[in-house]
Protein backbone atom coordinates (compact mmCIF):
# COMPACT_ATOMS: atom_id res chain seq x y z
CA UNK A 1 0.00 0.00 0.00
CA UNK A 2 1.34 3.40 -0.97
CA UNK A 3 1.30 6.25 1.52
CA UNK A 4 -1.24 9.01 0.83
CA UNK A 5 0.04 12.53 1.07
CA UNK A 6 -2.49 15.25 1.48
CA UNK A 7 -1.33 18.65 0.31
CA UNK A 8 -3.13 21.69 1.68
CA UNK A 9 -3.03 23.31 -1.74
CA UNK A 10 -5.04 20.46 -3.28
CA UNK A 11 -8.24 20.04 -1.24
CA UNK A 12 -10.57 17.11 -1.63
CA UNK A 13 -13.99 17.65 -3.14
CA UNK A 14 -15.62 17.57 0.29
CA UNK A 15 -13.09 20.02 1.72
CA UNK A 16 -13.64 22.31 -1.23
CA UNK A 17 -17.36 22.29 -0.48
CA UNK A 18 -16.85 23.25 3.16
CA UNK A 19 -13.73 25.38 2.97
CA UNK A 20 -14.62 29.06 3.32
CA UNK A 21 -11.14 30.20 2.25
CA UNK A 22 -11.85 29.28 -1.36
CA UNK A 23 -15.06 31.28 -1.61
CA UNK A 24 -15.18 35.06 -1.71
CA UNK A 25 -16.84 36.49 1.35
CA UNK A 26 -19.93 38.62 0.95
CA UNK A 27 -19.19 42.15 2.02
CA UNK A 28 -22.01 43.88 3.79
CA UNK A 29 -22.72 47.26 2.31
CA UNK A 30 -25.35 49.94 2.63
CA UNK A 31 -28.44 49.51 0.49
CA UNK A 32 -28.43 51.21 -2.88
CA UNK A 33 -30.30 54.53 -2.77
CA UNK A 34 -32.03 56.34 -5.62
CA UNK A 35 -33.23 59.94 -5.20
CA UNK A 36 -35.69 61.49 -7.65
CA UNK A 37 -37.09 65.00 -7.78
CA UNK A 38 -40.16 66.46 -9.40
CA UNK A 39 -42.07 69.74 -8.97
CA UNK A 40 -43.81 68.65 -5.78
CA UNK A 41 -41.45 66.27 -3.95
CA UNK A 42 -38.24 64.31 -3.60
CA UNK A 43 -38.48 60.51 -3.55
CA UNK A 44 -35.86 58.23 -1.97
CA UNK A 45 -35.81 54.54 -2.82
CA UNK A 46 -33.68 52.14 -0.75
CA UNK A 47 -33.16 48.61 -2.03
CA UNK A 48 -33.81 46.22 0.86
CA UNK A 49 -34.82 42.86 -0.64
CA UNK A 50 -36.99 40.72 1.61
CA UNK A 51 -37.39 43.44 4.24
CA UNK A 52 -40.63 43.76 6.19
CA UNK A 53 -42.10 47.13 7.11
CA UNK A 54 -41.91 46.19 10.80
CA UNK A 55 -38.11 46.28 10.54
CA UNK A 56 -37.93 49.83 9.10
CA UNK A 57 -37.77 53.03 11.14
CA UNK A 58 -37.91 56.44 9.50
CA UNK A 59 -37.77 59.57 11.66
CA UNK A 60 -36.66 63.19 11.88
CA UNK A 61 -34.06 63.88 14.58
CA UNK A 62 -33.73 66.99 16.79
CA UNK A 63 -31.57 68.69 14.17
CA UNK A 64 -34.11 68.17 11.36
CA UNK A 65 -32.20 65.34 9.63
CA UNK A 66 -33.87 62.28 8.13
CA UNK A 67 -32.89 59.09 9.99
CA UNK A 68 -33.41 55.69 8.39
CA UNK A 69 -32.83 52.44 10.24
CA UNK A 70 -33.39 48.95 8.85
CA UNK A 71 -33.06 46.02 11.19
CA UNK A 72 -32.80 42.77 9.29
CA UNK A 73 -33.77 40.13 11.85
CA UNK A 74 -32.98 36.46 11.56
CA UNK A 75 -35.76 34.24 12.80
CA UNK A 76 -34.40 31.16 14.52
CA UNK A 77 -36.70 28.31 13.67
CA UNK A 78 -36.24 24.89 15.13
CA UNK A 79 -37.05 22.82 12.11
CA UNK A 80 -36.01 19.30 11.32
CA UNK A 81 -33.65 18.21 14.11
CA UNK A 82 -32.21 15.46 11.89
CA UNK A 83 -30.33 18.05 9.82
CA UNK A 84 -27.81 20.70 10.70
CA UNK A 85 -25.98 23.29 8.64
CA UNK A 86 -22.51 22.49 7.38
CA UNK A 87 -22.23 25.96 5.90
CA UNK A 88 -24.40 29.02 6.47
CA UNK A 89 -23.77 32.20 4.49
CA UNK A 90 -27.03 34.11 4.68
CA UNK A 91 -26.13 37.49 6.13
CA UNK A 92 -28.39 39.49 8.37
CA UNK A 93 -27.33 42.98 9.17
CA UNK A 94 -28.55 46.33 10.39
CA UNK A 95 -28.37 49.61 8.51
CA UNK A 96 -28.64 53.09 9.92
CA UNK A 97 -28.05 56.34 8.07
CA UNK A 98 -28.81 60.01 8.62
CA UNK A 99 -29.46 62.33 5.70
CA UNK A 100 -29.43 66.12 5.68
CA UNK A 101 -32.66 67.30 4.09
CA UNK A 102 -32.96 70.19 1.65
CA UNK A 103 -34.52 73.33 3.16
CA UNK A 104 -37.61 73.08 0.94
CA UNK A 105 -38.83 69.75 2.42
CA UNK A 106 -42.11 69.88 4.33
CA UNK A 107 -40.95 67.72 7.26
CA UNK A 108 -44.42 67.22 8.78
CA UNK A 109 -45.73 65.38 5.71
CA UNK A 110 -42.96 62.85 4.96
CA UNK A 111 -44.37 59.40 4.10
CA UNK A 112 -42.71 55.98 3.85
CA UNK A 113 -43.75 52.56 2.56
CA UNK A 114 -42.19 49.18 1.82
CA UNK A 115 -43.19 47.35 -1.33
CA UNK A 116 -41.43 44.64 -3.34
CA UNK A 117 -38.21 44.97 -1.35
CA UNK A 118 -37.95 48.73 -1.76
CA UNK A 119 -38.34 51.28 1.02
CA UNK A 120 -39.80 54.39 -0.61
CA UNK A 121 -39.73 57.69 1.26
CA UNK A 122 -41.66 60.63 -0.17
CA UNK A 123 -40.40 64.05 0.90
CA UNK A 124 -42.93 66.69 -0.19
CA UNK A 125 -41.66 70.15 -1.01
CA UNK A 126 -42.96 73.27 0.69
CA UNK A 127 -45.50 74.84 -1.64
CA UNK A 128 -44.06 77.95 -3.20
CA UNK A 129 -46.21 81.00 -2.74
CA UNK A 130 -46.68 83.18 -5.72
CA UNK A 131 -44.07 85.87 -5.75
CA UNK A 132 -45.54 89.20 -4.89
CA UNK A 133 -44.65 91.73 -7.49
CA UNK A 134 -43.70 95.19 -6.47
CA UNK A 135 -45.94 97.76 -7.96
CA UNK A 136 -45.46 101.48 -8.12
CA UNK A 137 -48.48 103.49 -7.21
CA UNK A 138 -48.85 106.81 -8.91
CA UNK A 139 -49.35 109.68 -6.53
CA UNK A 140 -51.82 112.25 -7.81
Amino acid sequence: MLPVFRNSWFPTVFDEFLNTDLMPRANTTAPAVNVKEDENSYTMELAAPGIKKEYCRVSIDDEGNLCIAIENKMEHKEGDKKHHYLRREFSYSNYEQTYTLPEDVEKNNIAAKVENGILTITLPKVKKEEKKQAKAIEVS
